[in-house]
């Protein structure tokens, strides 16, 4: 392992640690679990989709952006998994448990964290009202990723950088 990200891992292990004791509270972890398949994509499909009816062409327009713009993050964060190879943490120490099943081998970065900010940036470049909804339900996206046992907090905060990056560089393209 990248002598790097083996640093990494020891310094996060202690945190992960902390907020995966999720799964021993129900209460805590169904809310957590439920976001995160959430955000596996059927509340960004489900956005994409309703935004042309409710809104016609413009609602189109801000869908297609959204849609175009995942398959450049799908193929970031897949490049960087493959790249990085960094083990998760349910993987990496024996008393941290993934409380639901991870949907790839490597944790860096949190796919789910950089398609929600990449989605919720673009998202309220159109429509700046629904922050009310997607601002929490994004930090609630990112924060699922580590309470599940499946991402260190560094995975998450490259992601939603990674996630901001392309969403704002894909405004400039717009605007």
């Amino acid at each position: 392992m990248n002598p790097f990200l083996r640093l990494l891992n020891e310094l996060e292990t202690p945190v992960c640690r902390r907020w995966s004791k999720a799964h021993q509270r129900p209460w805590l972890l169904h809310p957590f679990a439920l976001i995160s398949r959430l955000g596996n994509g059927v509340f960004w499909y489900s956005l994409m989709a309703i935004l042309p009816i409710v809104d016609g062409i413009d609602g189109l327009k801000a869908a297609l952006h959204m849609l175009l713009t995942s398959g450049v993050a799908l193929v970031l964060y897949k490049s960087l998994k493959g790249y990085t190879r960094r083990v998760r943490p349910c993987h990496y120490a024996a008393d941290i448990a993934a409380s639901v099943p991870p949907l790839d081998r490597f944790s860096f970065p949190s796919g789910h964290t950089l398609h929600a900010v990449n989605y919720s940036t673009i998202a309220l470049f159109y429509y700046p009202k629904l922050g009310w909804l997607l601002i929490p339900f994004t930090l609630l996206v990112a924060a699922s990723r580590v309470v599940l046992g499946l991402h260190y907090p560094s995975d998450v905060i490259v992601a939603s950088a990674i996630g901001l990056a392309l969403a704002y560089s894909s405004l400039l393209l717009v605007a």
